[in-house]
């Protein structure tokens, strides 16, 4: 799996007036995905300039008798980027891609970190990050955007698949409560959010757009399970919606429940349950097995 990493080569080509462009770096990541570099803008207005975002874009294969546009879905990194230490695509996203491939899937793999002069969140206390949660709504928002431009995909049948921080972009990106998912021109037809952190979206009040299935773990010191449970309440029982949620809380799973990594402790994390106390980050083998099959019955429901 130690592909080069990917390099960036805008090549100025026109995808959403001046705003975006697209450039065609051909990388493989993973033996069974081919990624092409793209980049669009983000619809964040937050600066002057427009944020130029940096993304991976993997076509499922088309089977015979499949049709023309198919199922697509945006992937949302958590904080510490999507990239591994070498630079690559993390083994979560190439894994996630090939997964989704496997079911029909197009998939993007969206970075709002290095556009922005970022490479990880994990160890910057919330109040001081640089890149926001609103951010990274504008950027899953856009994102959503350029595939229903895509000739390859089926503008109504766009998800959204967050992990963590992405998780939370995600909830945030599929709140009617806010102006921007209300109004924005493409709205994802289903969502999942893996171990968000809930707090943010359950005090607005959250309001979906969109099916949404919750994946946590029971035992999360980070992003506790406890709000999420609450706002799938919360967003069951609110007005003026006809989306779904679902929600799975996996017993003795803590963050990052969904891979093979070892339990260990992140002291360099001042965020979470205990702020102080670090936090605990790594797989649970049921968990990682459960969560795929939800993951891949509700993307067929779909």
């Amino acid at each position: 799996m130690g592909s080069k990493s990917p390099k960036l080569n805008f090549t100025a080509c026109c995808v959403r007036g001046l705003l975006a462009c697209i450039c065609a770096v051909a990388h493989s990541a993973h033996a069974a995905a081919a990624f092409t570099e793209v980049g669009f803008a983000s619809l964040d207005k937050s600066r002057p300039e427009p944020v130029l975002l940096k993304a991976f874009w993997a076509l499922a294969p088309r089977s015979a008798g499949a049709p023309e546009r198919s199922r697509a879905v945006v992937l949302m990194h958590g904080c510490g980027g999507p990239y591994n230490a070498k630079g690559e695509l993390s083994l979560r996203f190439r894994e996630y891609v090939e997964l989704l491939q496997n079911q029909g899937t197009h998939a993007l793999v969206v970075d709002s970190l290095t556009p922005r002069g970022e490479r990880e969140l994990c160890t910057q206390k919330l109040g001081t990050r640089q890149v926001t949660i609103q951010h990274r709504r504008s950027d899953a928002l856009a994102a959503i955007e350029w595939l229903a431009q895509q000739p390859q995909v089926d503008a109504q049948k766009i998800g959204l698949i967050g992990w963590s921080n992405g998780g939370s972009a995600v909830l945030a990106a599929t709140n009617k409560r806010d102006a921007d998912v209300a109004n924005a021109a493409v709205k994802p037809s289903f969502a999942v959010a893996f171990y968000p952190g809930c707090e943010a979206e359950l005090k607005r009040g959250y309001l979906p757009s969109a099916d949404l299935l919750l994946l946590v773990g029971d035992a999360d010191d980070w992003t506790p399970a406890l709000p999420c449970k609450r706002l799938a309440e919360q967003g069951r029982s609110a007005e003026r919606t006809a989306a779904q949620i679902e929600i799975e809380a996996f017993p003795d799973a803590f963050h990052g429940f969904d891979s093979t990594a070892p339990l260990r402790q992140r002291k360099d994390v001042p965020n979470g349950a205990n702020p102080g106390q670090g936090v605990t980050v790594g797989g649970n083998a049921q968990a990682l097995s459960l969560s795929r099959e939800k993951l891949i019955r509700f993307l067929n429901a779909h």
